[in-house]
């Protein structure tokens, strides 16, 4: 079994932090379907997560590995993050014994695949050799063509990790051996493989995004990261209304993120229920909430665990002769209790009531300031916004 380490020497200040580390996506920019299929390996890939630290260095009573980012924790973020590989076959990780039940919780509750826990040791190094032991405890029925070829052994308090660097490590640790520099200059790890393992290694010089949680400082970095990746892509859905595909255009001016609008969210759309996407649906001269409704209902059907808060924004694009005919404000009540039921599903609701004026300089403006309006909704992801009504 090759063993290949990704701690990387590579530390920078929060200030100095890329603001789009790509944790969830493992498409690269600009790559092709026959480019990716192309990087795909041949052999058995593992990965071992070490967790079982204290957090000393955070000050905080939770080990840094288990504390909240938007309600979910950051171990979470980089289990993600390797499940999302399609060619990793299988994810270990170490927790103190005190901790399993909490780990138990963590993989049922995000609904993590590939994933177990296992109790890690007195030392970091034991905890990691505990992970490489259980990666070949499959039973009497295992057969040696199933146990994986190469380990990654990665800190779980490095969550912002891609495919492309995951497969050079791969690719790396299954061809190359290893040379007296790395062992020089190298970290701890790739001593232990080779005086325990007797394993060849190879030490690749990791991006400057896989920077490891270290102090309190930095779990606010983290956070802002991932709410700056959260809020990269929206869906607008239009109802078929003219109207609001007007507005929708508008939108796409002014919204510093991509924004793909459909009519609704049924057959080939249906895909983006599946997606790590923001929705904004429009709803023109109607001041009821059912179109939102049947996407929590949409969203519900799915079945998947929302690994963070979803944001969903209904739009009451009013007239003003359906302003002055029919009063065409809404109920607040009724959008703070379907906000209110959301919001248990990690869902959070937030509604703009928007005046289409005839006034090219005014319906402009408005445009702009619902724009930005959403971009703080999305971006914050505020539970304190939650089941309100806006006025743009």
């Amino acid at each position: 079994m090759e063993v290949k380490h990704t701690d990387m020497q590579s530390h920078s200040s929060a200030l100095d932090r890329p603001a789009h580390p790509g944790i969830f996506p493992t498409r690269e920019a600009g790559k092709s379907d026959h480019q990716l299929a192309e990087r795909s390996v041949d052999f058995l890939v593992s990965v071992v997560l070490p967790a079982g630290g204290t957090g000393e260095r955070t000050g905080l009573q939770t080990p840094k590995q288990f504390f909240p980012c938007l309600g979910r924790p950051l171990l979470s973020y980089t289990i993600q993050a390797f499940e999302r590989v399609s060619w990793i076959q299988s994810i270990v990780v170490t927790v103190a014994k005190e901790n399993m039940d909490l780990m138990t919780d963590i993989i049922q509750r995000f609904q993590h695949r590939k994933v177990r826990a296992v109790p890690g040791g007195s030392t970091r190094h034991r905890s990691i050799c505990n992970g490489v032991l259980a990666l070949g405890e499959g039973g009497a029925e295992e057969r040696p063509a199933d146990r994986p070829k190469v380990v990654i052994i990665h800190d779980a308090v490095r969550p912002f990790v891609e495919e492309d660097f995951l497969y050079k490590i791969a690719m790396a640790a299954k061809e190359q051996g290893c040379s007296e520099s790395d062992f020089e200059f190298g970290t701890d790890c790739l001593h232990l493989a080779l005086q325990y393992c007797g394993t060849n290694a190879k030490l690749i010089q990791g991006p400057p995004m896989l920077w490891k949680v270290t102090y309190k400082p930095d779990l606010a970095a983290a956070e802002s990261i991932i709410k700056e990746t959260l809020s990269q892509s929206a869906c607008v859905i239009t109802g078929g209304s003219a109207q609001a595909v007007t507005l929708a255009d508008a939108l796409q001016k002014s919204l510093n993120m991509e924004l793909d609008v459909v009519p609704d969210l049924m057959g080939e759309n249906a895909r983006y229920l599946l997606k790590e996407w923001n929705f904004i649906q429009v709803s023109v001269n109607r001041s009821c909430l059912s179109e939102v409704e049947a996407i929590l209902t949409d969203l519900e059907a799915t079945n998947r665990a929302l690994l963070h808060p979803l944001v969903v924004i209904w739009v009451h694009l009013s007239s003003s002769d359906e302003l002055s005919i029919r009063g065409g404000m809404v109920e607040p009540a009724a959008i703070v209790d379907l906000a209110s039921a959301a919001k248990h599903r990690n869902i959070l609701l937030y509604g703009i009531q928007l005046h289409q004026s005839k006034d090219a300089e005014r319906w402009e403006r408005s445009v702009l300031n619902v724009a930005e309006i959403m971009s703080a909704l999305i971006q914050e992801r505020s539970p304190a916004l939650v089941g309100q009504l806006l006025q743009a």
